[in-house]
């Protein structure tokens, strides 16, 4: 992931550059491989690249011909190349990069252009003729965005990837909400994702295809690996991950028995550079071959304390797939040293993120130290297939579709945009998540619910193990062992090790006293910690962030979140 940091309509832009770079530089974790900026009337636009695609061309901000639209993006454009052939009017591009297609896009269609992406983006974009900011975040918010304001000058908008770019220079910050774009002229933010299923009040009632589901995910992991650097799988031994892990190491070899053949004179499909030591080869928008690049082994890798649950069954998978699988173990102090630096990379107190993050963020800072910079997961198909253990309890399929919740957030259509946790997964931002793309989520969401439905013939996520079970068919291979098929979910938090919850509790009771319970910080307002655990997070995200800085976890509330700065 990318990084970017962006002020609209500042009074004096050029005094505020050497600012500007120092807010950006704060979030060069998330694109250590360059740095631009590019000032045009009094906006500035910071960018810090990881690069993934067009990585000789693709620095940013990106610019047209005579420079007039000024570009930052982070995330990927799955149908770039398809963008290039679908344009309306030639365009002629300076980069190899997957993001500039934006560009064009906006040319042709302004605030209509994000309709036209398939991908995991957020943007910032500037008009100069038209003296213009536009601002725009993925549909189903995988990539992170805030935007702030500030008292000292009210007409200047703030942009950044990361909550720590913004807090010391606004005083009023929101989650730019995902599926939405927001235009300076007029000061409005509208959405331009509506999906088929996005209504509430219609039930869906698609038949169940289970080719269909099979084949939309497959389709979802393939356009992930629309990469030309190395890149890995994280491999819990779930269902989730192991399915993805599954169709990742296919197309992998799919891809190595391409490259050879087209390096030995006998390819039927067009390819780059094969006599390279790594094939440059992969799947593009039509399901063609084109410039990806592959490691001869693909690389998995699991976390969790000594003997984890975790850590064994993603053993027996990565043994049966034939990954090259790497285990990290780590100790209950490990985690517990990196508890503050998880807080503040992933700028939240939340119990729950931060519990399962933890092990996650030192997963991948290992990672990150291995040269891997893109790994996928499998995120997302709890949500989507009702995994948890709350739609046990459902009813019949209205209800099924509801998510009892003590904040009101009850639709499973909402949960379905909850994924900016995915990004959650440590400080190096390298995680794909490989289940959610648009194409899979309208195959999904319209199916109808009561296929879904918790029974006594069928356990949780039924559809997704029955999609990918090939019993029936004794001339296929499998994609899994029936043993991690048809696994019972299990936690992840408990899936890497019993005892770390437990330690989180203990040295919580440690660190806060029932009088510390009792006096709340009255800057906390009525988000008073009900646990002595969250109270502890809450004083490490303190020590972050202003104390009265309320950050909304799902970053969903399109309502302002506001700081008393005076």
């Amino acid at each position: 992931m990318c990084g970017i940091f962006a002020c609209h309509c500042h009074p004096d832009v050029q005094k505020f550059k050497p600012t500007a770079l120092k807010l950006a530089k704060q979030i060069r974790h998330r694109g250590p491989d360059w740095s631009g900026s590019v000032i045009c009337k009094n906006t500035i636009l910071c960018h810090e690249r990881l690069s993934i695609v067009g990585v000789e061309s693709g620095a940013q901000p990106l610019t047209n011909a005579d420079e007039t639209i000024i570009l930052a993006v982070n995330g990927e454009i799955y149908n770039h190349r398809l963008i290039r052939k679908s344009l309306k009017t030639p365009y002629h591009f300076k980069t190899a990069s997957d993001c500039e297609v934006i560009i064009p896009l906006y040319m042709e269609y302004g605030l209509d252009a994000p309709k036209y992406l398939d991908g995991m983006f957020s943007f910032v974009l500037y008009d100069k003729n038209l003296d213009r900011t536009i601002a725009a975040r993925d549909p189903i918010g995988i990539t992170t965005l805030y935007q702030g304001w500030s008292s000292k000058e009210p007409g200047t908008t703030y942009f950044a990837s990361e909550l720590k770019c913004l807090h010391s220079v606004c005083d009023e910050i929101r989650s730019f909400p995902p599926g939405h774009i927001y235009d300076t002229k007029t000061n409005e933010t509208t959405r331009y994702f509506q999906p088929t299923w996005w209504d509430e009040s219609k039930i869906p009632d698609t038949p169940l295809d289970l080719k269909l589901v099979r084949e939309s995910l497959e389709r979802s992991v393939r356009k992930r690996l629309m990469a030309e650097v190395p890149y890995g799988v994280l491999l819990s031994g779930g269902l989730d991950s192991s399915l993805v892990a599954s169709i990742a190491q296919r197309e992998t070899l799919r891809l190595k028995k391409a490259a050879l053949a087209a390096a030995n004179g006998t390819a039927t499909e067009p390819t780059e550079d094969p006599d390279k030591g790594e094939g440059l080869v992969g799947i593009d928008d039509e399901n063609e071959l084109s410039t990806v690049t592959y490691l001869p082994q693909l690389n998995s890798f699991s976390i969790g304390l000594p003997g984890s649950p975790d850590n064994e069954a993603a053993v027996k998978v990565a043994k049966f797939l034939g990954t090259k699988h790497h285990v990290m173990t780590f100790t209950i102090e490990d985690g517990l040293n990196a508890l503050s630096d998880v807080i503040y990379h992933l700028e939240t107190y939340d119990v729950t993120t931060i519990r399962a993050s933890t092990p996650m963020y030192l997963l991948s800072r290992k990672i990150k130290a291995m040269g891997i910079k893109m790994v996928l997961s499998g995120e997302g198909s709890d949500e989507i297939f009702g995994g948890y253990l709350y739609f046990h309890a459902a009813p019949d399929k209205r209800l099924f579709m509801k998510r009892p919740s003590a904040e009101s957030r009850t639709s499973i259509l909402q949960i379905a945009y909850e994924l900016t946790s995915l990004l959650r997964l440590g400080v190096s931002r390298l995680v794909s998540p490989s289940s959610t793309s648009r194409y899979f989520l309208e195959v999904c969401m319209n199916i109808d619910p009561q296929e879904k439905m918790i029974t006594k013939e069928r356990i949780e996520k039924w559809i997704l193990r029955k999609a990918f079970d090939t019993s029936d068919d004794p001339s296929a291979e499998p994609y899994l062992p029936d043993e991690i098929l048809w696994r019972q979910k299990e936690q992840f938090s408990d899936g890497v090790g019993y005892g770390w919850i437990d330690a989180l509790k203990d040295n919580a009771e440690h660190h806060v006293t029932d009088e510390m319970m009792k006096n709340p910080k009255p800057e906390w307002g009525n988000d008073i910690p009900d646990t002595k655990e969250a109270y502890w997070y809450r004083t490490m995200f303190d020590e972050h962030f202003p104390s009265s800085l309320r950050i909304y976890c799902d970053a969903m509330d399109p309502d302002m979140v506001k700081t008393d700065r005076s």
